[in-house]
């Protein structure tokens, strides 16, 4: 059974809205960020736990509040009852194994995206889920990890680049969005030139290793397609607009990131079909090795048939036989055996075979 179905076995029987963490991150602390900012106005505050609510009735300006490490079960619970969340939503933050999906509970919208990271020392690709509540004036994100994935949008914020200032929560649920899809672009540009090189790998000289290369990779453009598949139909439904929540200046924009995202799908298709090509070209290469070794053994042994058969017959223990007491016998058995071998390989050459 594979660990994710172990970790949320753990949960069976308990009442639905049960606050577990499944992750594998406990031992990452807490990091809650607190930014509010309006086209002139920005500040950020940072906390080791939520504990206090914040007003985010007001009609100036955005809040947003960012927790990396959601292990600290006690701040989700904070969380949830300063702002009302629900605890089926809770319960899906602290669920790693979720889809990227979008659910309207009317007042907000809790969306789920797949961030993708790749670790070039380790040479392996790592999904983490990012949990994003939108509301009418706030955005919420809950991120497993305790890397700085959100800088980027951060440092618009500060510096007050582009729109973003000037448009609504909406705007800047869009940014984390489309930030996450162009995370998926930088893994691919890795990835093409990986397979390539392994491209040319299987074709020239393959190993036991290029197979294992093969199947890894494989595995990693299965987690890629699970995760962007279900996030085109999230994207897509918030540019249908069905929520008040997604204003009509941002039909745009969704448009675009919609469009990258069939983009990184075509190119994990591709890249799907590669590799299943070089696992037949691998399996091909590996069978044609093995015939030429064959041909090679099947040759040596029919050469050596008629010469065995020589020398055993000449072998018997018996008086009366030719050329036995011949002074030249053993050197004309010699020579014949010789010319045997020299003529079966010239027949051989004849016939293309070697």
């Amino acid at each position: 059974m594979p660990k994710s179905f172990r970790k949320v076995a753990q949960k069976a029987g308990m009442p639905p809205g049960s606050l577990i963490y499944l992750g594998k991150k406990e031992h990452l602390p807490a990091k809650i960020t607190i930014i509010q900012y309006r086209d002139a106005d920005f500040v950020e505050n940072e906390y080791d736990a939520f504990n206090q609510c914040l007003p985010l009735d007001h009609r100036e300006g955005v809040t947003w509040i960012n927790v990396n490490g959601i292990s600290q079960v006690q701040n989700l619970e904070q969380v949830g009852s300063c702002f009302n969340i629900h605890p089926l939503v809770l319960e899906d933050i602290l669920d790693l194994e979720q889809r990227p999906k979008i659910e309207d509970y009317e007042d907000y919208l809790y969306i789920v995206l797949k961030t993708i990271s790749y670790t070039p020392e380790a040479e392996e690709v790592e999904g983490e889920q990012v949990s994003l509540i939108l509301g009418p004036h706030y955005v919420i994100s809950f991120h497993e990890g305790n890397d700085d994935l959100f800088a980027p949008i951060r440092e618009r914020l500060f510096r007050g680049k582009g729109r973003i200032r000037k448009l609504g929560a909406d705007y800047l649920a869009y940014a984390i969005i489309d930030l996450i899809v162009d995370n998926y672009f930088v893994a691919l540009e890795t990835f093409s030139d990986k397979v390539e090189f392994l491209e040319d790998e299987v074709v020239i000289r393959p190993t036991p290793q290029t197979l294992r290369e093969v199947h890894r990779f494989k595995n990693d453009m299965i987690m890629l397609r699970k995760s962007l598949w279900p996030l085109r139909e999230v994207i897509a439904r918030l540019e249908r607009r069905e929520s008040p929540l997604i204003s009509d200046n941002l039909t745009l924009y969704l448009k675009d990131v919609y469009d990258h995202t069939i983009i990184a799908i075509e190119e994990v298709e591709t890249y799907r079909d590669i590799l299943a090509g070089m696992l037949d070209i691998y399996l091909s290469s590996m069978s044609n090795r093995l015939n030429e070794i064959m041909k090679v053994l099947t040759i040596i042994a029919t050469i050596f048939m008629p010469l065995t058969f020589i020398t055993s017959l000449y072998g018997m223990n018996f008086k009366n036989m030719p050329e036995l007491k011949w002074h030249y016998g053993y050197y004309g058995t010699v020579v014949v055996m010789g010319l045997i071998a020299v003529a079966m390989l010239w027949y051989f050459r004849r016939k293309n075979w070697i």
